[in-house]
């Protein structure tokens, strides 16, 4: 376990802080006559492209040599989506004040996916260039 503390960080922090987001009672605003449409989703789909690149890019910074991509895709694309769908099942069976939405997941779901084709085909080929 302390091996990965020392190796992401940045990404525990990450989790924790989402994890506090997903489960805390938020406290009821003031009525207002403009709202922005689905800002949810998009609040949803940055929360979880901050988390998956936050472990694309300590993974980078950890394995400088013989990247074992595959295990990089279960680290940070696949574990941010199956801990999306927990945290959407804990919401929706285990609290009073929160629900589960497919769209929530929908959206964790295309940050993830965003964040790892941002850091997979655009991000490590630069870091790459910047190394050799």
């Amino acid at each position: 376990m302390i091996p990965y503390i020392k190796k992401y960080p940045v990404s525990i922090a990450v989790i924790l802080l989402v994890i506090y987001l997903s489960f805390f009672k938020p406290p009821s605003l003031p009525d207002t006559d403009w709202e922005i449409p689905h800002l949810d989703k998009v609040v949803h789909m940055g929360m979880y492209f901050v988390m998956s690149g936050m472990l694309w890019w300590e993974f980078f910074r950890s394995h400088k040599s013989g990247l074992p991509m595959r295990r990089a895709w279960i680290g940070a694309f696949l574990f941010p989506v199956l801990f999306s769908g927990g945290v959407e099942l804990l919401q929706e069976y285990c609290t009073t004040y929160r629900g589960g939405d497919w769209l929530d997941f929908l959206a964790n779901t295309t940050g993830a996916l965003l964040a790892s084709l941002f850091f997979v085909y655009i991000a490590y080929p630069r870091m790459q260039k910047k190394a050799g």
